[in-house]
């Protein structure tokens, strides 16, 4: 089997990063993306002892920098098997009538339009050679919408929109997409949340076991390794404590 080829976005930390740790592991090439280039250089010398790994330093949200990143890459890596639309973000809870535009700004611009620039910059290729795997990382955001959520629920719903509406046009073209949407895990999302309370950002995870990056990572690897005619399409994937966006057996 041919070696394949991955590019992860929002690889700096969390998720992304636990994903890159797990594919460098089983030998799939990374491209690794992210906005902190310190955190990327030393992530890039972890795991280039594993597997063959690039790193590209970008903010997604900015459409000039997507394409001219993507266009830069080497003649190795110009082969993507593999998106991961991981990069995203939340930024404070509030209602909407008290709701801060540029936070609001923030979240469209990168968890839905920075999801869309990086699509578009990756997908022809698969669609030429009529193969190529998307995994879209939504959130139960996505599926339910709870108090002070509003827009960064809407951003995540339109994730989910976007992920059925990508599979319905790539489907001639043998491309598999497939979306999984966390519940709480315990990341850096919520020091981002709450603008770097760390109080606040800890009281998120206390009184129960919150999933970890590694356990979305090991869902992720899981997804993209199923047989050729194997789509798994759709995942909310919740800590054992967690029944629904709101509600958490807290010890």
């Amino acid at each position: 089997m041919n070696q394949k080829t991955a590019f992860i976005t929002g690889a700096t930390s969390g998720i992304g990063k636990a994903t890159a740790e797990i594919f460098a592991k089983n030998g799939i090439k990374l491209i690794l993306c992210g906005r902190r280039k310190e955190r990327l250089l030393a992530l890039q010398k972890e795991l280039s002892k594993l597997t063959q790994v690039t790193i590209l330093a970008f903010d997604i949200s900015k459409k000039e920098e997507v394409f001219d990143a993507i266009t830069s890459l080497s003649k190795d890596f110009q082969h993507i098997d593999i998106l991961i639309n991981n990069a995203g973000n939340a930024h404070g809870l509030s209602t909407i009538q008290e709701g801060n535009i540029d936070d609001w700004n923030a979240m469209l611009d990168i968890n839905v339009k920075g999801l869309l620039y990086v699509s578009k910059a990756i997908l022809p290729q698969m669609v030429v050679r009529k193969s190529g795997f998307v995994v879209n990382i939504g959130s139960i955001a996505g599926k339910e919408v709870y108090p002070n959520g509003n827009v960064y629920c809407a951003s995540k719903h339109a994730v989910n929109a976007l992920n059925k509406a990508m599979r319905i046009d790539l489907n001639k073209y043998n491309i598999r997409v497939s979306a999984i949407h966390p519940g709480a895990v315990e990341t850096e999302f919520s020091e981002v949340r709450f603008k770097g309370d760390v109080e606040k950002a800890k009281n998120v995870y206390a009184g129960y076991k919150a999933l970890q990056a590694e356990d979305i990572a090991d869902i992720i690897y899981f997804v993209v390794t199923r047989p050729s005619h194997v789509n798994i399409e759709d995942l909310i994937v919740y800590p054992t404590a967690q029944a629904s966006a709101t509600i958490l057996n807290k010890n």
